[in-house]
């Protein structure tokens, strides 16, 4: 399916906008645990929902709209003005800034490669996914990382890598024997491997930051963003939401970044993107 839009208006949205003050709709692509996805009620709940709805309360905006879509096609929809902001673990990149802007980053990223949990493929590199078959996201770091690194290294064959447009139908896939190996975000990968039959082989350290993608006028909100990006950090938000969904201890934070703007206000916490 092509990324259809849900949620329910709750009155003067209107996306494009480029003043403060207004509400603005949000766009996520549920089914990315513990970052986005739907509860038992349908309802859309995970960390970047509740750390936007953090971000933005002390700015002059508010959420007017949840919309979610497929991966693939939240920057379409940013672009052409179905949604204001995109919270969806995206991957800050050179590719992506030359068609949207983003915040200052809130995460830090490495990818996972999952494998079944009752299997024989133990896989430690990637080079060892080599003449098998993956499953990744469509539009995925994770999906980048099997094209960059291996299928244009020759090393693995484009008809043994499927793309899917959600990474809960590449588990099942994974599960039912149907792929060797999936590629996805460490943290998402960890949700999957405390849930579903399959286990993490290795981390694939890809040092990579996400943000909120914004439209490359709005620079109103992009400053509002990163204004409430520092308060919820310095207020001790960010830290109890990273608890929340995350647990444990802290994660290994990182200094320093392509793009890490924070501003001394706090590091980016070590965890993936897509």
């Amino acid at each position: 399916s092509g990324g259809g839009d849900s949620g329910n208006a709750t009155g003067n949205e209107s996306a494009g906008g480029s003043g403060g003050g207004e509400r603005i709709i949000a766009g996520t692509a549920p089914g990315f645990p513990p970052f986005e996805m739907k509860d038992e009620n349908g309802d859309l709940v995970g960390f970047d929902v509740d750390l936007l709805e953090a971000v933005v309360e002390p700015t002059s905006y508010t959420i007017g709209e949840w919309k979610t879509f497929e991966f693939s096609s939240l920057i379409p929809a940013l672009r052409n003005d179905r949604i204001d902001v995109i919270a969806a673990a995206l991957t800050i990149n050179e590719e992506r800034k030359e068609s949207i802007a983003f915040s200052n980053p809130y995460y830090s990223a490495d990818q996972a490669v999952l494998v079944a949990a009752d299997g024989d493929f133990s896989p430690s590199s990637l080079d060892d996914l080599s003449g098998h078959t993956l499953g990744a996201q469509e539009g995925t770091t994770g999906a980048g990382v099997v094209k960059d690194q291996l299928i244009a290294k020759d090393k693995l064959q484009q008809s043994n890598f499927n793309t899917y447009g959600s990474y809960v139908l590449s588990i099942e896939d994974l599960e039912n024997g149907n792929v060797d190996a999936v590629v996805l975000d460490k943290p998402v990968a960890e949700t999957f491997a405390s849930q579903r039959d399959v286990r993490v082989a290795f981390v694939y350290e890809t040092g990579e930051e996400y943000g909120f993608g914004i439209r490359q006028d709005a620079s109103d909100l992009q400053s509002a963003l990163n204004s409430g990006l520092e308060e919820v950090r310095s207020g001790g938000t960010y830290e109890e939401l990273r608890n929340e969904w995350f647990g444990g201890s802290p994660p290994v934070t990182t200094t320093s970044g392509s793009g890490n703007a924070t501003g001394g206000t706090g590091n980016a916490t070590t965890g993936s993107a897509n």
